[in-house]
């Protein structure tokens, strides 16, 4: 039975993928009904998971979404009994898949503006967003979900992922930098995050001698070990790309509960998110409201966590005043059920706080740009540790052989930074390489957390990382 279920939907995929090509999604670019803003329209067949395609493109564009409205008239679903039940029946399961495909639509309208806030004149940028938009909804999209797969794995050839979560605790960022650069692993890319007494980190490493992925098992048993020994924890070292790598750090850190508060966490909770859920008994949705501080990639945050909650957003509203945003979605399980519980009621509202505040860094942002090197990520972490700072969040990219990186650093007192303490970092840096940004607007009253708590930084070398580890899904 196993068997014909895995063949019977290897064809339900090419026959959507047929559906598409009959029926390929509709993309337009509108530069005149709004001053201020780009609007872009998408037409689409409907299917699960089609909102946080077209939002991460966008997203992964740069551009900055300050309007949307959602709407979807609904989408097909089958469970495995009626799979099983069709099994011998298979034109009368893809001629039932088909009417329901070509009725249900996803219509979503998107406001957006490029990094500087301005709406986007560029001719050629325009196509290309719309091109983008076609490619990733269309017939060869490597997004068409697979019931025997991951939505939206992405494969990758040229480096190796290794991913880390765990208890927040000082310097185990340049340690475990130290230890790749002691086993010739360069780090070519790498996002951590920090929130609620937790962290997770992606980075993308490849072979120092080969510049390719690490795909020796030995090699790859050799890194474990030895970072095992640093981490005192299961460890996951995968030879290709894994999921889009901040619907990554989403999905890390919430298996890994981060949305529990800590009692030592004492910060300003009129700061932070006003998530709400209510029941529409006569229409059987759930209706989410979201009120916080608008920022880039908001909609990417919270459209994410209810995709990997297994909700589906049926409709919605996002607008954005000032600095504030609001969010409205009519939500249902993928079951077709709304919220059920209290319990279930509430998880979802710590679970959007949480995806909400984990891109909210504390701290001075400071970015850095100077000629790659194998070990200067351990190099700048050592730096910033032995100076007494914690980083709360990091991006760490290589663009043409530069390295270009950005780092929200704090004291790990939890006091703020000493002006004094960042001129000798640059002066040991070069006063061109590191470039002081300024205070994070959104949190100038951060939250009051033991030092001894923080990851990525300090003023102490942690002797106990027993609580951190390496995962997988």
């Amino acid at each position: 039975m196993d068997g014909e279920l895995s063949s019977s939907w290897d064809s339900d995929d090419e026959y959507e993928k047929f559906i598409l090509k009959m029926n390929p999604p509709r993309v337009v670019i509108d530069n005149d009904s709004c001053i201020n803003a780009t609007v872009v329209r998408v037409d689409s067949a409907n299917k699960y998971g089609i909102l946080l395609e077209v939002v991460q493109v966008l997203t992964d564009l740069n551009l900055n979404i300050k309007k949307a409205y959602i709407s979807s008239d609904g989408g097909w679903f089958m469970d495995g009994t009626l799979e099983i039940f069709f099994l011998s029946f298979r034109l009368i399961f893809l001629t039932v898949k088909f009417l329901l495909i070509i009725s249900f639509t996803f219509n979503p309208v998107f406001n957006v503006t490029n990094s500087d806030g301005e709406k986007i004149n560029d001719e050629t940028a325009l196509d290309e967003i719309a091109d983008f938009i076609r490619k990733s909804l269309g017939a060869d999209s490597s997004f068409i979900p697979s019931r025997r797969r991951s939505v939206g794995v992405e494969q990758a050839s040229d480096y190796t992922s290794i991913e880390l979560t765990g208890t927040d605790r000082p310097g185990l960022l340049s340690e475990v930098s130290a230890v790749l650069t002691n086993l010739k692993c360069n780090v070519v890319s790498a996002e951590v995050w920090t929130h609620n007494t937790r962290a997770a980190a992606v980075m993308h490493v490849t072979d120092l001698e080969t510049g390719s992925a690490i795909n020796d098992p030995l090699r790859i048993s050799s890194i474990k070990k030895l970072l095992s020994h640093v981490l005192k924890g299961r460890t996951m070292v995968s030879p290709v790309g894994s999921t889009h790598r901040e619907r990554r750090l989403h999905q890390m850190m919430l298996a890994d509960r981060d949305y529990e508060r800590s009692g030592e966490v004492n910060g300003d909770v009129t700061q932070r998110p006003k998530v709400s859920v209510v029941n529409c008994g006569d229409k059987d949705y759930s209706v989410v409201t979201i009120r916080c501080s608008d920022r880039p990639k908001l909609l990417f945050d919270t459209v994410c966590t209810l995709t990997d909650m297994q909700y589906v957003v049926f409709h919605g509203n996002v607008d954005s005043k000032m600095s504030e945003a609001y969010q409205e979605y009519y939500i249902r399980h993928v079951d077709g059920s709304p919220v059920k519980s209290e319990a279930e009621r509430e998880r979802v509202i710590q679970c959007l706080e949480a995806a909400i505040e984990r891109r909210v860094s504390e701290g001075i942002k400071l970015e850095l740009c100077t000629p790659d090197r194998v070990g200067l990520l351990s190099e700048i972490t050592r730096i910033f540790r032995e100076n007494g700072l914690s980083v709360t969040r990091a991006e760490v990219a290589t663009h043409d052989k530069n390295a270009v990186n950005t780092f929200y650093v704090r004291d790990a007192t939890g006091s703020p930074v000493d002006p004094r303490t960042l001129d000798m970092i640059r002066n040991e840096l070069g006063q061109s390489v590191l470039q002081v940004k300024g205070q994070n607007e959104m949190t100038k009253t951060p939250p009051q957390v033991s030092p001894t708590r923080f990851l990525f930084g300090g003023l102490f070398k942690s002797k106990s990382p027993c609580n951190f580890g390496l995962i997988s899904f």
